[in-house]
């Protein structure tokens, strides 16, 4: 049964590759979801997928990219419209 989760990541992660790293692990997870930028330089994620795969997700979040610091990572509510087959990045 797949599930649907949501996080903020606060800290460097905007600017270094961050958005492309979450898009290539949920990718490799087979998870489907999104990333995108927030004007207060956090990072939202919305992931759908099996509980094992989103854990392994929310572990990548915590450690984050090379480039990144990662400073806080917050459960929020899942956006139920989240139902992509493939992981995707917002640009802007």
């Amino acid at each position: 049964m797949d599930e649907t989760r949501g996080w903020i990541v606060r800290g460097r992660v905007q600017g270094v590759g961050f958005r492309w790293f979450v898009q290539r692990v949920g990718q490799r997870l087979g998870l489907g979801g999104h990333v995108r930028n927030l004007p207060d330089g956090s990072v939202e994620v919305h992931a759908r997928g099996a509980g094992e795969a989103l854990a392994a997700l929310e572990r990548a979040l915590e450690e984050g990219s090379p480039a990144s610091r990662v400073e806080g990572l917050v459960r929020i509510p899942a956006d139920p419209r989240t139902p992509e087959a493939e992981f995707w990045m917002e640009r802007w």
